[in-house]
């Protein structure tokens, strides 16, 4: 590994991200170890372990100075922190993040709405940079319809002959150079004309806003994508507020939606936005009727589409009821598979969110209630009548029903203390949980403060028992070497390649918070390729320091890759 040398200690924490705990004894048993409280010297790593991505340098020392209570506490108040100003300077320029999902439509549009666009169909973007890029796709497109081939000048016509050897031999930096120089029309037929290699090494080395006319050289509704799993990335490594980064990854995940079918390509960043992210400590059924009302989840689970047989409109469409979101709103979203709920009950869920619909799906994206399409007769779900005539308030009952249903406390409790706590995590603790669940109205925050307050937490059952996810452990290893990130496509590819592609994954499930789930010898190998691509600086756009021996004491724990 040459003179990058990382400590074995460290290497093997990269590779593997996980450190089972060796003190644990072979003949103890699980239900002993959760009474066993862990050390009080443990509890600082223990706390970063579980409700960060990872302990930065020094993080250790600044839980004890604080004392862990408190940074517990504070963590679960992140408007009472103040955020990195490292990371709003490098998700400032990933503009779609505060678009409405028409904005980003007429910002960064798809090439079918381009030619709506070239045809006056639909407005072009206001600002002069993004006009430049719709109208040289247009063109792109325009000339391929008439010919199937593109009428692209070749660089020796674009470019000087000095200009030409510069952009093919010169180093990096004086190609970006270069690049800059020239006027912006003229950049967008260069990145036309050139290969992705040489396109890759201007992206790497240019500035972020010219990188950003690099990367849509590639499509202009690729950025849409890029900025959703950049941010992601960012706010993983180097958010001051790493527990409602946490839990924005685990609530995403447990209201999965994936971001290439279709229209959601533009839908999911509103989503994780408006829907998830205000809600991740507050009231549960907040947080489930934000998600039910998306269009992104509407669209995902194909209730947009759903009309009620009896209703005005389903007497003249050949469209029916679906009931792909009934089913998932009960098996993944509140009650669980074993929830208590019949085939039937599924049948009568779908039918009340018959009409919750989606208004231009491919325009405005905006969620409507359309009576018409509505099955407006009577209803039983677990046994609760809903009278006819509600409308659109027969899906507010349900889902008002769900989030104080017993078996939905229970599941959702269960689920976090997997996330938190163990694989396996004791019926007590989540018998603590869902009756906070029920008492507390489902308000989230007091049932991760009775987790995080509980002796199980604390315990030697606990500490030391997770193994991080793909995405966790990259952003672990990142924080713990106090890597720079510059851009993120190169940590892309390493989490496509460790099976966690961010926001793609198909399955409404979305990724697994069990350690078994990434516990194979190819997910192990990956994390072995992933390491030592990040200490020898093979990441593209990242950049780690040599390690030194005494790093792995600085970062407070060998386990610092494990909750």
């Amino acid at each position: 590994m040459s003179a990058r040398k990382i400590p074995a200690v460290l290497t093997a924490v990269l590779i593997l991200g996980l450190s089972l705990d060796a003190r644990k004894k072979s003949d103890g048993s699980a239900a002993a170890q959760f009474r066993q409280p862990m050390a009080k010297a443990e509890k600082p790593e223990h706390a970063l372990n579980r409700l960060t991505f990872g302990a930065r340098a020094g993080d250790i020392q600044r839980v004890q100075k604080l004392g862990v209570k408190k940074w517990i506490d504070l963590q679960l108040h992140p408007d009472r922190i103040a955020e990195n100003p490292v990371l709003l300077e490098k998700l400032q320029p990933l503009d779609t993040l505060g678009m409405s999902t028409m904005q980003m439509l007429q910002n960064y549009p798809s090439p079918a709405l381009v030619k709506e666009m070239a045809a006056g169909k639909l407005p072009f973007p206001e600002d002069p940079d993004k006009r430049m890029m719709v109208d040289r796709l247009a063109a792109r497109l325009a000339a391929k319809s008439d010919s199937g081939v593109p009428d692209r000048p070749s660089l020796d016509a674009l470019l000087q002959p000095d200009q030409v050897r510069t952009l093919r031999t010169a180093p990096p930096q004086q190609k970006v150079e270069l690049f800059a120089s020239l006027a912006p029309a003229l950049q967008y037929q260069v990145l036309e004309n050139i290969g992705q290699g040489l396109r890759m090494q201007l992206y790497a080395a240019a500035p972020p806003a010219l990188r950003r006319r690099i990367r849509s050289a590639y499509g202009s509704q690729a950025l849409v994508a890029q900025d959703l799993t950049e941010a992601k990335l960012l706010r993983a490594v180097y958010s001051n507020c790493q527990l409602a980064e946490v839990l924005a990854d685990f609530w995403y995940n447990h209201f999965n939606i994936y971001l290439d079918k279709g229209a959601d390509h533009f839908m999911v960043t509103a989503y994780e936005r408006d829907a998830i992210r205000p809600n991740i400590l507050g009231r549960f059924e907040d947080l489930l009727r934000a998600t039910a009302q998306s269009p992104a989840m509407l669209f995902y689970l194909d209730n947009w589409e759903s009309v009620g047989a009896n209703s005005p409109a389903g007497q003249r469409r050949k469209r029916g009821l679906n009931e792909n979101y009934g089913r998932e709103l009960l098996e993944l979203h509140t009650l669980g598979v074993d929830g208590g709920y019949t085939q039937k009950d599924v049948t009568e869920v779908a039918r009340c969110f018959t009409g919750w619909t989606i208004r231009q799906p491919n325009r405005a994206a905006e969620f409507e209630f359309n009576a018409r399409m509505h099955d407006d007769g009577e209803k039983t779900v677990l046994g609760v009548h809903i009278p006819a005539g509600g409308g659109i308030h027969d899906g507010y009952q349900v889902l008002h029903l769900l989030a104080h249903h017993p078996s939905t406390a229970r599941f959702i409790s269960r689920k976090l203390a997997i996330r938190f706590v163990a694989d396996d995590p004791p019926e007590s603790l989540v018998n603590r949980m869902a009756a906070t669940f029920l008492s507390k109205d489902g308000d989230l925050r007091a049932v991760l403060k009775t987790m995080f307050d509980s002796p199980e937490f604390w315990s030697r059952g606990a500490y030391r028992s997770k193994i991080k996810s793909p995405f966790e452990m990259v952003a672990s290893a990142l924080r713990a070497m106090d890597a720079e990130v510059d851009f993120t496509s190169g940590l892309n590819n390493q989490l496509n390649q460790l099976g966690e592609a961010l926001y793609r994954k198909a399955e409404p499930t979305g990724y697994s918070n069990s350690s078994q789930e990434w516990l194979n010898s190819a997910g192990l190998l990956a994390r072995m390729n992933f390491s030592v691509a990040l200490v020898n600086n093979k990441v593209a756009g990242v950049k780690v320091e040599p390690a030194q021996p005494s790093d792995a004491a600085a970062l407070g724990s060998p386990d610092f890759q494990k909750k």
